[in-house]
């Protein structure tokens, strides 16, 4: 058997890959529920934290449960590389930190999470990362303007979350390469069912695993994905950390020593050790439960997402909808290019009228819930400028790209006539 599934489809890899039972072992991934792991002597246990050679030795850097998932999600990307983190933010952070410090300069998408907007222009910025947001329609000139010699990464998100604009990935991938730094790109909303972000030159993914991939609100977690595409050594004087020896590692060379590992090897040898974001095995095995059904689910989701932006796209109430999966939207030309078999489930649209009209049709509902959350199997609703992005003026809500009156409806995969139902009785109140 292929362990690494490459040849497989997307499908089987959702079932299939990851843990690879031997003969005699547990066909279900196993629960490493232990902090440490013993060894014979002094000797072995040193060889684990020289890098010399691989193992396992405590669980905030390395547990064979999150490992086995790891591999999963990096065969689902089509990736050389991967590792979970405890949140998708804490994904996002380590992606850019591991090779952006004080002093280096990060250029993203200005339509992106509130949180990971504020991560990047507040929490980042307070260490010395300086970012620049650019819309995600800006012109290979704008972009290329936005370029300065401390220069590090691109940073944007395939669906943007909760706009539903769609990144131009092969555009975005070509201006970075350009200027000789990696693309890094949030794949959350289309998944790897839906968007394989490395066949268009993106170099690292990451994921907030707590949406689709678990599909169920039942453990928050992150990942990151390297394609190890990005020759880091063509580049040695931008990524010293990877390029020139850490001293906290006896001088290893992470990009000599680890080949296409040597990302994400850096990233766990690192910020895993020092920062400690590590997700608990029994939320890495909750993950995998999600992720074997994880194509069906996005198929069905996008089945329904689809029926309900056409029916609000025909409401007298509704001012407008995006949802680029809608022929005539603004973005179903790139959607098709990239996810031509369907985006995700999210649909962003606005209620003619003030505010407080979209607050009132949200309390009216009665199934759909009012949730800070999204992408699971229910459907749940959220206001971004009163929830998630509550923190940004308005000045910032229109930078990122959010107009006030905005909605977001996360379709599930219930039945499509019951969610009509209730949006209709809710927008009659």
């Amino acid at each position: 058997m292929n362990k690494d599934f490459a040849s497989s489809s997307i499908d089987t890899r959702c079932v299939q890959a990851g843990w690879q039972p031997a003969d005699g072992e547990p066909r279900q991934l196993p629960v490493w529920q232990s902090t440490t792991w013993k060894y014979a002597t002094s000797a072995d246990m040193g060889a684990l934290f020289d890098l010399a050679r691989a193992g396992y030795f405590y669980t905030r850097l390395q547990n064979p449960t999150c490992d086995s998932v790891a591999a999963k999600i990096t065969a689902l990307e089509g990736g050389a590389a991967g590792m979970l983190t405890s949140s998708g933010q804490a994904a996002n952070f380590f992606a850019v930190f591991n090779i952006a410090s004080a002093g280096d300069h990060v250029i993203s998408s200005a339509a992106i999470y509130g949180g990971t907007s504020n991560l990047f222009t507040v929490t980042m910025k307070k260490m010395g990362v300086d970012f620049t947001l650019l819309p995600p329609d800006a012109t290979d000139d704008e972009l290329d303007r936005a370029f300065r010699p401390n220069t590090k990464a691109v940073f944007g998100e395939t669906l943007s979350n909760p706009g539903m604009e769609v990144l131009d990935l092969s555009r975005g991938a070509a201006r970075a390469h350009a200027h000789g730094v990696p693309f890094i790109v949030d794949n959350t909303f289309a998944t790897p069912v839906n968007c394989r972000p490395f066949e268009w030159g993106v170099d690292i993914v990451t994921h907030s695993t707590t949406k689709y991939m678990d599909g169920h609100a039942a453990q928050v977690g992150g990942a990151i994905v390297d394609s190890a595409n990005f020759d880091w050594m063509a580049h040695a004087e931008k990524f010293p950390g990877l390029t020139t020896p850490d001293e906290s590692y006896h001088g290893i060379v992470y990009a000599e020593r680890f080949g296409k590992a040597a990302y994400i090897t850096k990233c766990v040898a690192q910020l895993m050790r020092d920062l400690g974001s590590a997700p608990a095995p029994m939320n890495a095995f909750v993950l995998n439960l999600g992720l074997e059904s994880l194509h069906l689910r996005m198929r069905r989701h996008c089945e329904n997402a689809r029926k309900v932006a056409a029916w609000l796209a025909g409401r007298d109430e509704v001012a407008w909808v995006n949802y680029p999966d809608l022929p005539g939207n603004k973005y179903h030309a790139l959607a098709q290019k990239y996810m031509p078999q369907g985006t995700c489930g999210v649909i962003a649209f606005g209620l003619k009228g003030d505010r407080d009209r979209a607050i009132r049709f949200m309390d009216a509902l009665q199934f759909v819930a009012i949730e800070t959350h999204v992408a699971d199997a229910r459907t749940c609703v959220l206001h971004p400028a009163s929830h998630t992005h509550r923190q940004l003026s308005d000045a910032q809500l229109a930078e990122a790209g959010i107009p006030k009156e905005l909605i977001r409806l996360s379709v599930g995969i219930e039945d499509a006539g019951d969610i009509l139902r209730d949006l209709e009785q809710a927008l009659a109140k």
